[in-house]
């Protein structure tokens, strides 16, 4: 589906996604070049959505000159490939994701191995573990094509037909995830990725577990967001946002509720595992959930962890602190609309 314009030079072009969170954004900037920010999953569907939202435009593949990553996953990066190999775009990617995105077999492999020592490490059961497992197998050809990635780090910019682009790392729901601000006509704004969403709240701990303290390092990417004062943030699912900062402050609320609640079990329950915890939060999980749920738990575990509200012995985390001030474990900032 092809939407209208809401900046100048900025056109979306929604794609379906059944498999991960739905609605993927493409955003298309055309003049002297071609550029396209994200590019959708590699599902043949998808492909013939891209393909006629381009011509619509009076379009083709073999027009575009450059393709901006903002991370990573495959509901962002998997048609890359495809389209760098028709066009010879350049496919710009944060550094921290680069290998990931080209195909590296010693690096895909050793992420591989991370999740397999997580899914250990968070003592899921066998039967979910299978199912996960089964689940991820069949969806590698998402991936796509490899790719021919140029690196790019924080604070770079870019010069995007006149107008510059200025990338802002953002890790925590994947460790190269990036925004790319620019000057819209009403104030700053920035494709801004997965960083915020417009309805769900990005999955910190199961999404990349490449992520050390992925909670604290999401905490930081959100106050980074706030400070960018955005007047118009463009997400890599759904509607566009408004009120980027507020919303950014919804979702640190949101974790820090999150917080409460992985408390409350502790405290209800005495030590559990990551995946009790999870079972508790959330209940019975399928699909790619099975990974993001006990992911998400971990995360708050491991914030809680870092700042000695709890206590690991094994694969159990405990209590040792039975007050525990929730608040002070995340920054105060003033709400902003």
């Amino acid at each position: 589906m092809v939407l209208p314009f809401f900046s100048p030079n900025v056109k979306r072009i929604q794609l379906g996604n059944t498999v991960f969170e739905g609605k993927n954004d493409v955003y298309l900037l055309d003049g002297d070049r071609t550029v396209l920010v994200d590019a959708g999953v590699a599902l043949p569907d998808v492909r013939e959505q891209l393909r006629d939202g381009l011509a619509a435009h009076d379009l083709t593949a073999a027009d575009i000159d450059d393709i901006f990553l903002t991370h990573w996953h495959h509901d962002h990066a998997g048609l890359a490939g495809e389209l760098q190999a028709e066009s010879g775009a350049t496919v710009h990617v944060h550094e921290d994701d680069a290998a990931l995105v080209a195909g590296d077999e010693t690096v895909v492999s050793a992420h591989s191995d991370l999740l397999l020592d997580a899914l250990g490490d968070w003592n899921m059961p066998e039967g979910p573990r299978e199912e996960l497992l089964d689940f991820l197998d069949f969806h590698d050809e998402l991936a796509g094509e490899d790719v021919d990635v140029t690196p790019f780090v924080d604070g770079d910019t870019f010069d995007v037909n006149g107008q510059t682009f200025e990338a802002v790392h953002l890790p925590g729901h994947a460790a190269g995830l990036a925004a790319f601000g620019f000057d819209g006509d009403e104030g700053r704004e920035a494709f801004v990725g997965d960083a915020i969403l417009p309805k769900y709240t990005p999955n910190v701990g199961g999404a990349d577990l490449r992520v050390d303290s992925p909670l604290a390092q999401y905490v930081d990417s959100l106050l980074r967001l706030v400070e960018m004062d955005l007047e118009r943030a463009w997400p890599g699912h759904r509607d566009v946002i408004d009120e980027p900062a507020a919303r950014a402050l919804t979702i640190l609320d949101h974790h820090r509720e999150r917080t409460e609640n992985v408390v409350g079990v502790l405290e209800e329950h005495g030590s559990c595992d990551t995946w009790t915890v999870s079972a508790h939060l959330f209940g019975e999980l399928e699909n790619i959930h099975i990974l993001h749920g006990p992911g998400e738990a971990y995360a708050h575990l491991d914030h809680l962890a870092h700042h000695g509200v709890v206590e690991r012995d094994g694969h159990e985390y405990e209590l040792t602190d039975e007050n525990v001030d929730v608040d002070a474990l995340f920054p105060v900032v003033e709400s902003r609309s």
